[in-house]
């Protein structure tokens, strides 16, 4: 009886797949068994496998043979030590804007919910509501930021011509940029195309950005994750803390801890006072309790427990480096791989970029002839 009555929603159309996730979909249905799923950025072991790393299995063995630990509500800003270490972990141990209490750091759901409660805040409490993103970036970043009460404008990134970065569009850009405008960097492993600044070229950044009053509002999913190391990938972010200018920061444990569904992630904003701060933080209460009321207890636990302890830290150093060294050698071996087979073209931007993704440089043509022929999976911009 209920299949026939009419319904409220029987207007609504059918909503395209995401154009990311649309490609786990095709994947899983594609009886091949030699398929391969190269669209969602989530490592996987030699074997094909998610990898759950050892020091985070020790942490959770710990949590659960604790009689202590409990399932109340966190606070509305989340585990507070996780904050705190958290801030550390990005800004550096030594950050003059921690000891000065100048930072203030609540726990959100993952890279995704830091972006979102910061994009609310902006568009409640900052003067401009326009926010620049990088040409090409994350697909979520402009749906993100445009449901938060943002106007998402584009500044050039990417260079097809190069594979590499067009420092000069990006630096004409953000020149022309109404004074005070928000500005989302990607502070290493840049998503989708593996291209980063250089050191110079972050520093000439950080000046035009502050000279114009840009506000910068870094995205870091990848840090240690990158090149190995979690002190290089945070130093693009460092530079803009050593001035002592003010700055958001989306954190995110996804990819360097591999807690992909905890959804473990914090907002960081560096204000210009310590009591500035204190007013900041009272207003990201207000943002956050109507949204999700508070965040959960699980993972932040998990990583408060790594942090903290210096002989599960330095596991975890190592086990975050065996994964960025492998990603980097297997650049290595696909690019070899193409070259020794005399494949037309140049290659070489396959072990320039860095992180996770890289730009292949296939057009939507290739992309298709590689699903349909080898059962290669990935998004048509390649």
């Amino acid at each position: 009886m209920a299949s026939q009555v009419a319904s409220v929603f029987a207007g609504i159309a059918q909503a395209p797949e995401d154009p990311i996730l649309g490609v786990t979909v095709a994947f899983n249905k594609d009886p091949s068994p030699v398929k391969v799923n190269l669209g969602v950025g989530a490592y996987r072991t030699e074997e094909g496998k998610p990898l759950v790393l050892n020091v985070v299995r020790c942490a959770e063995q710990m949590l659960i043979n604790d009689p202590s630990r409990y399932k109340e509500y966190l606070p509305i800003t989340g585990l507070a030590e996780f904050n705190k270490l958290s801030a550390k972990l990005i800004f550096g141990a030594d950050s003059p804007a921690i000891q000065e209490n100048r930072v203030v750091t609540v726990q959100c759901l993952s890279g995704t919910g830091s972006l979102r409660v910061g994009g609310e805040f902006l568009a409640k409490h900052y003067h401009e509501h326009t926010i620049y993103i990088p040409t090409p970036t994350w697909g979520n970043h402009p749906k993100i930021f445009t449901l938060a009460g943002l106007t998402a404008r584009t500044y050039r990134y990417y260079d097809p011509a190069t594979r590499g970065l067009d420092f000069n569009g990006l630096v004409e850009d953000l020149s022309s940029a109404p004074l005070g405008s928000i500005v989302l960097l990607h502070a290493c492993a840049h998503n989708p195309t593996g291209v980063d600044p250089t050191v110079d070229q972050w520093e000439k950044i950080r000046q035009l950005m502050r000279s114009k009053s840009l506000l910068p509002f870094f995205d870091s999913a990848y840090q240690g994750f990158a090149s190995g190391s979690l002190d290089k990938d945070a130093q693009p972010v460092r530079m803009f803390v050593a001035d002592g200018g003010e700055l958001l920061m989306a954190q995110s444990y996804a990819k360097n801890m591999g807690l992909y569904g905890e959804r473990v992630g914090a907002l960081s904003i560096v204000c210009g006072s310590a009591d500035v701060a204190v007013r900041v933080e009272s207003q990201l209460k207000l943002v956050i309790r109507p949204m999700y009321s508070s965040p959960p207890l699980h993972g932040p636990s998990v990583v408060a427990t790594i942090l903290r302890d210096s002989e599960m830290f330095n596991e975890w150093t190592v086990e975050l480096k065996a994964m960025a060294d492998r990603i980097i050698s297997m650049r290595q071996q696909l690019f070899d791989a193409l070259k020794s087979r005399g494949t037309p073209g140049d290659w070489s931007h396959i072990i320039k970029q860095i992180g996770m993704f890289t730009f292949t440089g296939l057009n939507s043509e290739q992309v298709a002839f590689m699903r349909q022929e080898y059962h290669i999976y990935m998004t048509s911009d390649g």
